[in-house]
């Protein structure tokens, strides 16, 4: 199949999204030629050229977690860097390797089965969600080489609406993570001395729970498209769950050189979001990071993203505050910044414009 069979951004977006084909299904008609409306701008591509392979983001071994010294590395990671992979944290294998399997299975099955996922624009509150990344202007959208389905794992929302090719195995990861991912606040809070996460912290810091699965096919000229361009998570945390293709790349500290986040089995990445860098004024940093895809293989990754209810205002802890030091960012209903983060699609740290004063 060559690209004259989608000319224009229409029949794109209508055959990948609202057919529900995805990425995929333009690969499946074996794909030579890479669409005009999926060749990402230059400036939005890796430059290989920066990438650094003498430093590497920090591994972090949990397995004495109340350790001080283990506590006061994933507080300095969190400082220098605004991410690290942690190891021997306690979610069995198999059950990352059946989460991983599952995506697989949902994302083969045919374009009739996965439209029923969709819908025409991208909610907060959905219980389940298939969508696509399409970033600019209405008539000038370029669309990210991924397929993604969100699982909402909040009280209001109803797992049975989950596919059932993913639905047992999100509801056991999420039991084992939801833990792990408080946890590792409860230590990042430690560091600003914000001693527990109480009941009016929960919300501001674990109000909603998303777990997302990704796909990226392979494709067939990868170094003009982006499985993401250079974004920070709009999270307090997220917490990904990688196979072992690779591809994830994070801003290192150098500030104009890339890093790859080597997959280690069993591992989770641990990235930093704006929110909890806006909540300690700066003291955490918001990890800048993209996705480049491969030629030959297809890739999941499972990002468990922690976040504010959206009725929560976001602003820096008092704590941060109490000995004179003047606030970085302004206080905003996180509903506000949620609206302007998936409606501007901000590229690289520029999403904490929002909040700056």
């Amino acid at each position: 199949m060559t690209s004259s069979k989608f000319e224009t951004n229409d029949d794109i977006l209508d055959f990948v999204i609202k057919k529900a084909n995805g990425i995929k299904g333009l690969v499946d008609r074996s794909l030579e030629i890479i669409p005009n409306q999926c060749i990402q701008p230059k400036e939005h591509r890796l430059d290989k050229s920066q990438i650094d392979n003498q430093e590497s983001i920090p591994t972090i071994d949990l397995s004495n977690f109340n350790d001080l010294n283990v506590e006061k590395s994933i507080q300095e990671a969190a400082t220098k860097w605004g991410c690290f992979q942690i190891i021997n944290h306690g979610i069995p294998i198999e059950v990352l390797e059946d989460l991983k399997d599952a995506a697989h299975k949902f994302f083969e099955l045919p374009a009739e089965e996965k439209v029923k996922y969709c819908k025409d624009c991208y909610s907060a509150c959905e219980s389940v969600l298939m969508f696509w990344s399409a970033i600019g202007e209405k008539n000038e959208k370029v669309l990210e080489w991924r397929d993604s389905i969100k699982h909402g794992c909040n009280p209001q929302n109803d797992s049975n609406l989950w596919p059932p090719q993913t639905r047992y195995q999100v509801l056991e990861y999420q039991k084992w993570a939801k833990p792990l991912a408080k946890k590792l606040l409860e230590v990042l809070l430690k560091g600003l001395n914000v001693n527990e996460i109480d009941e009016s912290l929960e919300p501001l810091l674990m109000g909603t729970v998303n777990i997302n699965m990704n796909y990226y096919p392979p494709c067939p000229n990868p170094s003009v498209t982006m499985g993401a361009r250079r974004h920070c998570d709009g999270s307090c945390i997220t917490l990904l769950f990688q196979d072992d293709t690779g591809g994830l790349y994070v801003r290192g500290t150098k500030g104009d050189n890339w890093i790859h986040v080597n997959p280690i089995k069993g591992a989770l990445a641990v990235n930093i979001g704006d929110l909890l860098q806006i909540m300690s004024n700066d003291r955490y940093k918001s990890i800048e990071h993209c996705v480049a895809v491969d030629s030959s293989r297809a890739r999941i990754s499972i990002p468990l993203f922690v976040n504010a209810s959206l009725d929560s205002v976001i602003g820096p802890f008092p704590q941060m505050l109490k000995d004179g030091e003047k606030p970085v960012y302004k206080h905003v209903l996180h509903s506000d910044y949620w609206d302007y983060f998936y409606r501007k699609r901000p590229s690289g740290k520029a999403s904490l414009d929002f909040f700056k004063i």
